[in-house]
């Protein structure tokens, strides 16, 4: 009797034990998920955005995810009293759950993200000087930044859609869109050449700018320099605009062919490109669509394209080298 009713204490127990256990278990996958399903993009504002009202200063970050498990990263700042303080335009990739890495002048930077912020900081902290260069004044990106349910101030802040400064083998360009009586201008400064660095202007009214980088790429001594453009509405059709230095004394624009007037590679093609540089090649990729999908599920393989800069008669272009699927 007594072993009976000792197992029946230690069945109780346990079952105590284990109906203890169960909410605690419920906690922990919720956590789980809520941790794993974190919605990162959105703005984030320094503590001084809640008093711009009074004439502080202010920084903020807009996050936008993009399909390959990237962001793409926009930093402005008031510039509605004077010359905005920080500014930067950028792409990092997924390392870790809600942790991105972005390379900016060769250096690693992080951007991590928890429910109600994000921080900055250079992965070596010995690199901590990168983060200023983005910045005038002494101003660093260094540091957390709240999230912000609304959007950024339109009366203060910066109207700049984008900015960047790419360089090599002694020749810059100053890329910056802005957005100007309804219309996006783009500009591009080319410096460093010999004859003629006069700026030119692109009316690209329909399209944002999603990166830009710059390369030798027929290895003649000089760069090209790539605009990657994606067109707004649910297509997001992907273009290049595309500069080659002559000589090292001015540029000519390269003509980039539309895929659309490509029957080799346009079967299935319905927008949402991506571009990127490959060693001197340019790789475009994009999802392939069957008869049937709609614009947000695309049920194909993946086409990527690979061109290779090609003088014409007229000018240089943008020559399909090498097309593959996945």
């Amino acid at each position: 009797m007594y072993i009976i009713k000792s197992i029946v204490v230690s069945g109780f127990f346990l079952l105590t034990l284990n109906s203890c256990n169960q909410p605690n278990s419920k906690i922990q996958a919720k956590e789980t998920e809520t941790a794993a399903s974190l919605t990162i993009d959105g703005n984030y504002v320094t503590a001084d955005y809640d008093q711009r009202a009074e004439g502080f200063d202010w920084v903020g970050v807009t996050i936008k995810s993009e399909q390959d498990s990237s962001i793409t990263i926009q930093v402005r700042s008031r510039a509605d009293k004077k010359k905005p303080t920080c500014t930067l335009d950028a792409k990092a990739t997924k390392t870790t759950e809600n942790i991105y890495r972005a390379t900016l002048e060769g250096k690693a930077v992080l951007f991590t993200f928890d429910a109600t912020s994000l921080t900055i900081k250079p992965e070596n902290p010995a690199d901590a000087a990168i983060l200023k260069f983005y910045c005038s004044g002494g101003g660093s990106l260094a540091g957390t930044y709240k999230k912000n349910a609304e959007a950024l101030d339109p009366t203060q802040i910066d109207k700049t859609s984008y900015q960047k400064t790419l360089s090599l083998q002694g020749i810059t360009f100053y890329i910056q869109s802005i957005k100007k009586a309804g219309k996006e201008q783009l500009s591009i400064t080319p410096a460093g050449l010999s004859v003629d660095n006069k700026m030119l202007n692109h009316d690209i009214t329909g399209e944002t700018i999603i990166n830009a980088e710059i390369e030798d790429m027929n290895q003649d001594g000089y760069p090209e320099l790539l605009i990657y453009t994606q067109s707004h509405g649910s297509g997001s059709y992907g273009n290049v605009i595309a500069y080659s230095v002559n000589n090292g004394k001015s540029i000519s624009q390269i003509f980039f062919p539309p895929v659309s007037e490509n029957s080799k590679i346009n079967q299935g093609y319905q927008g949402h490109d991506e571009f990127a540089m490959v060693e001197t090649s340019l790789a475009q990729r994009f999802p392939i669509y069957k008869d049937g999908d709609t614009n947000a599920k695309p049920t194909g393989k993946t086409r990527q394209i690979e061109y290779e800069l090609k003088d014409g008669e007229a000018s240089r272009k943008l020559v399909v080298k090498k097309v593959s699927e996945f």
